[in-house]
């Protein structure tokens, strides 16, 4: 099957981030920039919606995304909700899910191929492995979603080549390009789309020690906690890269 009609959903994600090219809008290109290119070498009148916006969690990403995905009338979208809930205190598994599960619905009502990520396991990391049950509840709530309603699941928690830190990002929240990489493969690997992506190679080695402890606490924790004390998000300025029907950047 030929996806002519692309439009992809989430947070900085699916936004891209952790992939810098200053040459495209918000300054990253991304897994699903790349995917769509994949998909325009199979067919050239292929179209590219990407609605998805840094720091969104998952109600306002189905409030604000899911009627203009709709609207597009696509024969493929891909969303990834729910990562940024994860990291707050008291999130709701189960209320999110249900949103989830309601959303998705109405994406498949469209005709579309829909597609769907676990969350990945968040065990290499240091920061975030205290997470790592809620990460693995919300990985198997998406599972369930993706059996009830026949989506493609990409389970990002089961590909183990993100246990190595080399394919994230200085922040160590975001995928790197490299990651970023080997997730568009993954995502066209899942849809059985022929294509010619390959593994980027990796750097030799990333910085580590306390002087980049310190500068990770600077330069990404201490803005992250502010921004949770004063209510706002990274995303708040920015809109979606590419909010209609695009052709997919070069």
């Amino acid at each position: 099957m030929n996806f002519t009609r692309y439009v992809a959903l989430g947070d900085s994600f699916t936004e891209g981030v952790g992939d810098p090219d200053p040459a495209l809008p918000n300054g990253v290109r991304g897994w699903a920039d790349r995917v769509a290119g994949a998909l325009t070498a199979v067919d050239p009148d292929t179209r590219y919606a990407n609605l998805a916006i840094r720091g969104r969690k998952l109600v306002p990403i189905v409030d604000e995304q899911v009627d203009t995905a709709v609207s597009l009338n696509p024969n493929l979208v891909t969303i990834h909700a729910g990562g940024n809930d994860m990291l707050r205190p008291g999130v709701d598994l189960d209320a999110l899910g249900e949103v989830y599960d309601e959303a998705v619905g109405r994406l498949v009502a469209t005709g579309a191929t829909v597609v769907i990520f676990t969350p990945h396991d968040p065990g290499a990391s240091k920061f975030f492995r205290p997470l790592r049950g809620r990460f693995a509840i919300m990985a198997e709530i998406t599972r369930r979603i993706a059996d009830r309603h026949g989506l493609v699941l990409v389970d990002y928690w089961r590909i183990r080549d993100f246990d190595d830190m080399r394919m994230w990002a200085s922040d160590r929240l975001h995928m790197s390009s490299q990651g970023h990489q080997r997730m568009a493969i993954a995502v066209l690997d899942a849809l059985g789309v022929a294509h010619d992506l390959e593994p980027l190679p990796l750097p030799d080695s990333i910085p580590a020690g306390a002087a980049e402890n310190l500068r990770w606490t600077r330069e990404f924790l201490g803005p992250w906690v502010g921004r949770r004390l004063r209510g706002t998000s990274s995303g708040d300025d920015l809109e979606a890269k590419y909010p209609t029907w695009s052709a997919a950047p070069a």
